[in-house]
């Protein structure tokens, strides 16, 4: 829109109340009509979230605000022999361990990133593992699992049975005791260091499914399947005085998510506690369950609603560690207590939470694995893909390093808390829909940080671009060899002229906050000619008017008939900075001598086009302009300029508006055999008879009616100026340019008497004529 045309909007917008009453159809109009500006050269803009998660990302990170960032170095520690594993934890020496299945194994890694198996059973998980101030390592397995102290040399041995389905988790707290989150009777038990444990808190919950601790030393617990965030403490000596059936802890909501299940804990030093939960609740009441489905996230039941909702696990029934797909959330919890979502997905599932060294959150997610950084702005990072299917536990060490454990399959991965030396980005492949010449890349990224360390080779380019192209939708070794490095922006890639692009980014110098935040490469597609999809010829005596044709007291209006739509092909060229237009359909009215066509057209291009039509007779060669310069897919005229007869239309589309003359082209499109017939049938004949007793005294009347040019349609009679009444022709079908009718008027009194006589023809050309008779009276 121009600044003319923006400004006369606003006042139309801003004006008086007289203003105001401008009709929406005249500004609609006015829309419409504007010139469109069009522009061969086009851009590919990549600057959003989305757009960049196309791509493939190497060492580097993709931000939620639309960012390429160096990514913290992410390295395969080591394979672990499990499908998954579910816990990991450092130990107070620094050595990493690993618990999973199946079956129930935990590994223990040495320096050198090799795995050795710890701790084995017969379970079928080893669902989670800690370690008390010495050292020793403690098992907790299920399904109908128990926990297992292992000694350093490796024997295990069965330091606490609580007798429950589930032991979904293991915490211990700075005094020595063990806290157990079992489920599924939701209860969380406490085990001094001699074994003896006790049921420490029972909630009305079917599971305690992870547990932490706050800054007060308070445990904090996450659940299923309300996904409550509870606080459970013990009453103070003043709250129990010396009633010895007080319950041993007491729990208070901290908040209850809109989500069924808490999957993870983190508690940052300020107190924050972050939690993450998945899955929907169960929106009505309990059905009948048609199967039972037991996961290390919890026990789920599928009804015969399709309503997920808790119940009790069947012995028989196979235990499985991930559910479908689910919706997931973060939450945060501030010091004073207030909740508020940080994040939510309704495509990534969060497994696990941790903190890393510059305070954001870390977030282990499934199903494709991805290892996501959330500040507390809300701003998340994806850091790197784990290449296994869910990121599924978080630890750090004292030195900074991030640990992390997968499953399908079980993997070992360490992140940070140093930076990539070098990263890389491949954009995905960019259809331009059309053969394509080439033309600049240009890129934003913000100068580095003051505070950022130069590196050895900081006289080197930071950012290196690279481009490729090709006429196969993936890349392969069919494209064309990579062209670059661009380190300028605003250069003029080399890449040959094709249909398909690629980008490549090289970010180098390992500083963080070196980063991109937008990519744009000019095109200039091939210029093809427009296509002149259908048309449609309307019925004669219809007009085709647009809407500001269209007055008050306009003839009664009729359905147009519509050409085909446009083939397209799926050539929808998106990345235009023309404005779209929008074509308000034709409006058709019964106006007799009028003749109208209506087309569909359209541009590979988008260019803005203008149309022409041509007619010939039907025994002529060369085409006359009727009419040129339209820009609307339509076109009426009075055909009562023409001579009767037979006629064939050419509509032609060119792309001159938006194209400079030498590259214009056009197209053009013959329409089908039509008549033009502005002449009235002729009454020929007309003959009324005397009464005839063989008609019971009806007097016969017939007359012949002829046209030049086309069938007749019908005739009808009318008897001293009485109503029209309607013939029957002779032969019974009215087809044929003569027909003769016959017919009886009724008994009529003596004295003078008029018949008037009319027939239409096709085009609903009438031609009538008239004749007086008398009747004799009666003979005495």
């Amino acid at each position: 829109m121009t600044q003319s045309a923006k400004r006369l909007f606003k006042l139309i917008l801003s004006g008086s109340h007289q203003r105001r009453a401008i009709s929406f159809s005249l500004l609609l109009c006015f829309l419409t009509s504007l010139p469109l500006l069009a522009e061969h050269t086009r851009r590919w803009r990549q600057s959003t979230y989305d757009e960049f998660l196309k791509g493939t990302a190497r060492g580097v990170a993709v931000r939620s605000d639309g960012r390429l960032e160096l990514a913290p170095k992410f390295t395969l520690l080591a394979d672990a022999d499990a499908s998954y594993l579910w816990s990991l934890r450092v130990d107070p020496k620094g050595t990493l361990y690993a618990a999973g299945g199946s079956p129930a194994k935990v590994f223990r890694f040495g320096s050198n990133g090799k795995p050795a198996i710890v701790f084995d059973s017969t379970d079928l998980s080893a669902q989670a593992i800690a370690f008390d101030s010495k050292g020793t390592l403690y098992v907790g397995t299920s399904p109908d699992g128990k926990v297992y102290k292992v000694s350093p040399s490796g024997e295990k041995s069965v330091f606490f049975d609580p007798k429950t389905k589930y032991i979904w988790d293991l915490a211990f707290s700075p005094d020595g005791t063990l806290y157990v989150a079992t489920g599924d009777k939701g209860q969380v038990f406490a085990v001094g260091p001699d074994g003896h444990g006790e049921s420490f808190y029972s909630s009305d919950q079917a599971h305690i499914k992870i547990l932490a601790f706050d800054a007060s030393g308070n445990l904090i617990a996450g659940t299923e399947p309300s996904g409550r965030i509870l606080r459970i403490s013990r009453p103070s000596s003043k709250a129990t005085g010396k009633d010895s059936a007080a319950p041993a802890a007491e729990g208070f909501v901290l908040y209850e998510t809109s989500k069924r299940e808490i999957t993870s804990l983190a508690v940052s030093p300020d107190g924050t506690i972050y939690a993450s939960a998945i899955g929907e609740k169960q929106r009505t009441g309990p059905q009948a369950p048609n199967a039972v489905i037991s996961t290390p996230q919890g026990t789920t039941t599928i009804t015969n609603g399709g309503i997920i909702s808790s119940g009790q696990i069947q012995a028989q029934q196979p235990f499985t560690p991930f559910p479908p797909l689910l919706s997931s959330s973060i939450y945060r919890i501030t010091p004073d207590g207030a909740p508020e979502e940080v994040w939510s997905s309704r495509e990534d599932v969060v497994y696990s939470l941790g903190l890393a060294s510059d305070g954001r959150l870390l977030a282990g997610t499934g199903n494709n694995g991805s290892l996501l950084a959330i500040d507390g702005r809300g701003v998340f990072a994806q850091l790197a893909k784990a290449g296994s299917a869910q990121i599924t536990g978080i630890a750090r060490s004292s030195s900074g390093k991030i640990f992390l454990c997968t499953a399908n399959p079980g993997k070992v991965l360490s992140v940070g808390p140093e930076y990539e030396a070098e990263g890389t980005f491949e954009s995905r492949s960019f259809d331009a829909q059309l053969f394509s010449q080439w033309g600049r890349l240009e890129w934003w990224s913000p100068p580095p940080s003051t505070s950022a360390k130069p590196s050895a080779n900081s006289n080197e380019p930071r950012l290196e671009f690279f481009v490729r192209t090709g006429n196969t939708e993936d890349p392969g070794r069919e494209w064309s060899r990579w062209f670059g490095p661009y380190t300028k922006t605003g250069a003029a890639v080399e890449a040959p002229s094709a249909r398909f692009a690629q980008w490549k980014a090289v970010i180098h110098d390992g500083r963080p906050g070196d980063g991109i935040d937008w990519v744009s490469l000019a095109y200039l597609p091939r210029n093809v000619a427009p296509v002149i999809d259908g048309i449609a010829l309307q019925d004669p005596g219809v007009r085709a008017q647009g809407q500001s044709g269209i007055a008050l007291n306009q003839p009664a209006s009729v359905t147009l008939k519509t050409p085909p739509s446009p083939n397209t092909s799926g050539l929808i060229i998106t990345q235009s900075s023309t404005p779209a237009r929008f074509e308000q359909p034709p409006q058709g009215t019964i106006q007799k001598g009028y003749q109208s066509v209506l087309w569909t057209a359209h541009d590979d291009n988008e260019d803005e086009l203008r149309y022409a039509v041509y007619f010939r007779g039907e025994n002529e060669h060369e085409w006359k302009l009727l009419k040129d310069n339209l820009d609307q897919k339509f076109y009426s005229w009075d055909t009562t300029t023409l001579p009767d007869g037979a006629y064939y239309l050419k509509i032609v589309a060119t792309d001159t508006p938006s194209n400079p003359p030498a590259n214009a082209l056009k197209a053009e499109r013959e329409s089908e055999r039509f008549e033009v017939d502005n002449t009235p049938p002729v009454i020929e004949k007309l003959f009324v008879g005397g009464a005839s007793g063989k008609m019971s005294g009806a007097h016969p009347a017939s007359f012949t009616a002829r046209d030049a040019a086309s069938a007749i349609e019908r005739a009808q009679y009318s008897l001293d100026g009485g109503d029209w009444i309607l013939l029957t022709p002779s032969e019974n079908i009215s087809d044929a340019p003569v027909e003769e009718y016959h017919f009886g008027l009724p008994p009529l009194p003596s004295g003078e008497h008029s018949l008037a006589v009319r027939a239409y023809d096709r085009f609903e050309n009438v031609g009538s004529a008239k004749t007086t008779f008398n009747v004799p009276p009666p003979k005495p």
